[in-house]
């Protein structure tokens, strides 16, 4: 299948990172390199770094890149190593960084890769297939049932976790759960079907707390922003797309840290603490996709882009 991907809010993004022709960019997450495309259209003897951990987004995002070879430096990395990657290379201070935390069309649209509800395939969802980790398949078929309960309830958000997790593991006494319309069936069944109908994809919540755990999405988030806010020169923006609100929430409290001045208790009579703002929020709410763009590409319903300026 081509890889292809719909990059989510790229005007807000663009317009948001404010790039300067000779400025230095990290897109954390490349993907098909859709940000990334017009991010070095911008820059006239400028840097863009772009990272991502799974191997087909930096083979399409090079194509797609070829044009900007000369601004662009494509390395095949989980963002959360992209500070010290970026340092040992000598890059110490950057104008701006893009995360863009969402799984692109491609991983959802592939069967095979096993992140879709919608498309059958073997249950994998690792967005790095040449790491030796579990897989989804692994994990539902291995796993307790008090643990895969509190994977989709903790990362899933999911209220009928107790139910799901009963009869995965009621039914792989039988047979192996071996595809994701197996296991979508086995979600669908442990629920009212006023629920299965109503909510646009049952199986979402616990496809998306498996895609969360087996790739470690949350592990370390809050550690990479506060680097990467570390190394924004004065006046250098870090943006930050979201898809669900277990990340969104690490994000906005990140962030909102860095923007405070004092964090001393509120009864505190003089401040004891220090703390010295280190950003400005661009926006006091996050931005949402256009109802037009929402229209077009349904990935961008849930988007919500946060944004801040260093100091």
């Amino acid at each position: 299948m081509e890889f292809k991907h719909i990059p989510v809010m790229l005007k807000e993004v663009i317009d948001t990172l404010c790039i300067k022709p000779n400025g230095i960019y990290v897109d954390c997450t490349v993907g098909g390199g859709g940000h990334s495309f017009e991010i070095a259209k911008k820059l006239k003897g400028g840097h863009l770094y772009a990272f991502d951990r799974d191997s087909d987004a930096i083979k399409k995002s090079g194509e797609t890149l070829s044009k900007f070879k000369n601004n662009v430096t494509l390395i095949k990395a989980n963002y959360k190593d992209a500070p010290n990657i970026l340092k040992e290379m000598g890059v110490t201070q950057i104008d701006g960084f893009l995360i863009d935390l969402g799984v692109s069309s491609y991983q959802i649209d592939e069967g095979e890769r096993g992140f879709s509800f919608v498309n059958n395939g073997t249950l994998d969802m690792r967005m790095d297939r040449e790491e030796k980790t579990l897989t989804a398949k692994e994990i539902v078929n291995t796993f307790s049932q008090s643990e895969l309960q509190r994977i989709f309830k903790e990362f899933g958000e999911e209220e009928f976790a107790s139910s799901i997790a009963k009869n995965i593991v009621k039914a792989r006494q039988d047979k192996e759960i071996q595809t994701t319309f197996e296991l979508k069936e086995i979600i669908e069944a442990s629920m009212p079907k006023k629920v299965v109908f109503s909510r646009g994809g049952a199986s979402k919540k616990v496809f998306q707390a498996l895609r969360i755990y087996i790739n470690g999405e949350l592990d370390g988030l809050d550690k990479v922003l506060e680097e990467l806010v570390d190394m924004l020169k004065a006046g250098g923006r870090g943006c930050v797309l979201t898809f669900h609100s277990l990340e969104d929430r690490i994000v906005k409290n990140v962030f909102k840290l860095d923007a405070t001045d004092c964090i001393c208790p509120p009864k505190t009579p003089i401040c004891i603490c220090g703390h010295k703002a280190k950003v400005k929020l661009v926006f006091k709410k996050p931005l949402v996709a256009t109802d037009e763009e929402q229209k077009i590409n349904s990935r961008s319903t849930c988007a919500k882009l946060r944004a801040v300026e260093k100091l």
